[in-house]
């Protein structure tokens, strides 16, 4: 299990000017890169340890994060 945080950028580096352009120009995609680099802190904080939480729990943010990042693609490519 990697403990290596997945920030937006990373994960699409092909779009990191469009991330960063939605970000300012539009609120519900910022909420939404809001709320993935909150989870995905949460989910690293847990995988390293950091903070543990049950394997349940876990198991739920690394979906919620999954979801996040799939509906940000989508309209990343939109």
């Amino acid at each position: 299990m990697s403990h290596t945080p997945h920030e937006l950028h990373e994960e699409f580096p092909d779009h990191a000017a469009r991330i960063s352009e939605l970000k300012t120009s539009d609120a519900h995609f910022a909420r939404l890169a809001e709320e993935y680099h909150t989870i995905n802190r949460a989910v690293h904080r847990a995988e390293a340890n950091i903070e543990p939480v049950e394997t349940l729990t876990e198991a739920d943010m690394r979906k919620t994060r999954a979801r996040l990042k799939d509906e940000i693609y989508r309209r990343l490519v939109a």
